[in-house]
């Protein structure tokens, strides 16, 4: 046993636990504010950096991709090099990145900053996430500190908007400046706050590199593939997809005879981990792919200002009140997997409602569609992210917490790529925006179709 913390409930918590997981929510705060800050400010950068949609598009996925790319060698890292040793490391790498991001001239500095900055985070999330999962108990102590922890995620994100659009305002240069400096100051912090394990980490284990270069690649050519399926001919989109499917083929090969796998396959086998890989996928497409959307026709086509917009999308922060107040109710009478389902299906109504916006819609014609997808992050992110982990073995919870984040990032990237594939078919915004709003509202109901299944299975077994 190599747990962190062995931590009474939350209420009772000894002030070091509670150092502990306040360190530790300003890291996926860090996260949050990170991503929600830059997405406000993408319209000023395009006009800075003179970028195309399609190059803007970019600024965003570069992160998700490297995010996404590199969550399940950074999830195994923790696991095997020590999480404490990565968390902190890796933090210091996100807070010089980000810094160096903030001093790009051309685009593609800045999209290199941010696939970079994206590498350190994949890193630096699953390594923070199984510091929790394996320092407090599981069951109902575990889930209120996890249910904390979403709820200031997605308090990042709702924040991000406002700060990102204040930044924006100013220079979106500090879109970029501000994350380092607030890395800066947690890394101070955790140092005394994250105890050392008391085990050190089993000798002679390594990471799986082959894997990890395998799914990254595959990754990034199926993403590619996505967004460049309306800019080059359909063989070459064809190719891309059919070379991303190689690559996934070739790691599922890997993992299967390497002494030490990226990925042991066999955790796969559990139908919760899985649907809720898949449901987290789906959401997270939706919900970055809205984002995206939203942004792009407050700002371009209405002419709303960086920091009108972030104040429009805030009531989507209603989560980081609901996530650690509401969410632990609901799940302690209905369970985890009827309150994700809820979840979704508001994020479902949500996206639904905005689908007929126009250019003559006010903003209390817009507030429904922002406050319902609140609700909808808060029933839904924290609940993923309890039954991804539950039942996880010690020893392999850095993985889990890999493999969900994997899976949220991959599913941003696919959501933006879709979104913007969709846009770039129309000979403008304003003839594209509409038709790329149903790409969320596609994947919020398949997401639910998911969470369904799992319901109905579970009650014949």
């Amino acid at each position: 046993m190599s747990a962190i913390v062995q931590s009474p409930p939350l209420g009772r918590m000894t002030p070091r636990a509670w150092g502990m997981l306040l360190v530790l929510c300003g890291a996926i705060f860090l996260e949050g504010v990170n991503v929600a800050m830059l997405n406000v400010a993408l319209p000023a950068i395009r006009a800075d950096l003179g970028l195309s949609t399609g190059e803007l598009q970019w600024v965003m996925s570069a992160y998700v991709l490297g995010y996404g790319g590199f969550m399940l060698l950074g999830g195994r890292a923790a696991d095997l090099f020590g999480r404490r040793s990565m968390f902190l490391s890796w933090l210091a790498v996100f807070m010089v990145v980000s810094a160096l991001g903030g001093l790009a001239s051309e685009g593609w500095m800045l999209i290199a900053a941010r696939f970079l900055a994206g590498v350190a985070a994949a890193v630096m999330t699953p390594a923070g996430l199984s510091i929790i999962t394996t320092g407090f108990e599981e069951g109902r102590q575990r889930n209120q500190a996890l249910l904390v922890y979403s709820g200031t995620a997605a308090g990042g994100f709702s924040l991000g908007l406002v700060l990102g659009g204040l930044l924006a305002e100013a220079d979106w240069r500090w879109v970029l400046f501000a994350p380092a400096l607030l890395s800066l100051v947690i890394l101070v912090a955790a140092v005394p706050l994250i105890p050392r394990p008391e085990r050190q980490r089993p000798a002679g284990r390594r990471v799986d590199l082959a894997g990890a270069v395998t799914v990254t690649g595959a990754i990034m050519l199926l993403v590619g593939g996505i967004e460049r399926a309306t800019h080059v001919d359909p063989g070459m989109t064809a190719a891309t997809i059919a070379a991303a499917l190689a690559l996934f083929a070739a790691f599922v090969m890997i993992e299967r005879r390497s002494p030490h796998p990226l990925v042991r396959l066999g955790i796969l086998r559990s139908g919760p981990l899985l649907r809720a890989n898949v449901m987290g996928l789906l959401f997270s497409a939706g919900f970055f792919g809205f984002q995206f959307v939203a942004v792009l026709y407050l700002q371009e086509l209405r002419g709303w200002t960086s920091l009108e917009t972030s104040l429009a999308m805030l009531a989507i922060g209603a989560d980081a009140i609901l996530a650690p107040t509401l969410t632990p109710r609901l799940v302690n009478r209905f369970g985890n997997a009827k309150v994700i389902l809820y979840g979704l299906l508001l994020a479902t109504l949500s996206y639904a409602l905005f689908l007929p916006v126009g250019m003559d819609w006010t903003y209390a014609a817009m507030f429904p569609t922002m406050i319902i997808l609140g609700v909808a992050f808060a029933l839904a992110y924290g609940p993923l992210t309890i039954v991804a982990t539950d039942g996880i073995d010690e020893s392999e919870q850095g993985l889990a917490g890999g493999l969900l984040y994997t899976s949220f990032q991959f599913g941003a990237a696919l959501g933006l790529a879709a979104t913007t594939a969709v846009i770039a078919t129309s000979q403008n915004l304003a003839g594209g925006y509409r038709p790329a709003l149903v790409v969320p509202l596609v994947a919020a109901v398949l997401a639910a179709a998911v969470s369904a299944f799992g319901l109905v299975k579970g009650r014949t077994r």
